[in-house]
């Protein structure tokens, strides 16, 4: 089994598309529109997509999944990822306002689909952790009202961790936001990270000039790895072999 790495899908079809037929693919917000250079982006992750990844291999989808506003606007965007091979474990994006209450969710999953929340998955002794995260404190544009819900998203990594009840032969986590301010500094993140010896941390969320502040690939002991699907060129990054 291959683990590959793949976020900021930013999908958004009206419908569910026919491959080979793009042309007639209906979506609500094409990503072509708002950056020329997401143009025809879903064509391009999807034959990307089919050509790098095998059905027993397993894809990590850090976040923004999709632009749903609700879990029945998401449900074409969802089967769309069914249409792929390999197993997707995700977490949630700052933009996937569709996922609310996750026992909804999970009912409309396609069976190739795991998510995580406050859980974890597990694969052939390897634990899959993760939340989506939160901006840092330190971070140039931190807020006060930004504290709360980054105590949040600490604790709820925590309970991911946590909820790991058999010795793992590795732990990675996926989380939407960089898990440091752009200054990378230690924090609460970093804390438990390291308190549960996690060894991987995939996340997303920049973008364009943004990506200049990515982590370098290895501090604190933790391998780091930036999936924006832009930043990848839209194909599935190859993380490691899993046996």
């Amino acid at each position: 089994m291959k683990i590959y790495a793949l976020g900021d899908l930013h999908l958004s079809f009206k419908k569910l598309p026919t491959p080979g037929f793009w042309e007639e693919a209906d979506e609500y917000k094409p990503m072509g529109e708002i950056n020329p250079a997401w143009t025809n982006h879903t064509r391009l992750i999807y034959e990307n997509w089919v050509k790098i990844v095998q059905p027993e291999d397993l894809v990590l989808v850090p976040g923004d999944i999709s632009w749903a506003m609700r879990l029945e606007e998401a449900k074409s965007d969802l089967s769309f990822l069914g249409l792929l091979p390999g197993k997707i474990v995700g977490v949630q994006g700052n933009h996937d306002y569709w996922w609310q209450s996750i026992s909804r969710v999970r009912t409309v999953l396609p069976p190739n689909i795991f998510l995580i929340q406050n859980d974890h998955v597990w694969i052939k002794g390897l634990a899959l952790c993760g939340t989506r995260g939160w901006t840092c404190p330190g971070a140039s544009h931190f807020q006060k009202k930004d504290g709360k819900i980054y105590h949040r998203e600490v604790i709820r990594l925590e309970n991911s961790l946590k909820s790991i009840k058999l010795p793992a032969k590795e732990i990675i986590v996926l989380m939407h936001y960089m898990p440091t301010n752009e200054k990378h500094e230690f924090n609460h993140f970093i804390e438990v990270l390291q308190k549960y010896a996690v060894t991987t941390v995939v996340y997303a969320h920049l973008h364009d000039q943004a990506n200049r502040h990515r982590l370098p690939d290895k501090a604190w002991g933790i391998n780091f790895y930036l999936a924006s699907a832009d930043y990848l060129g839209f194909k599935p990054y190859f993380i490691k072999e899993w046996f």
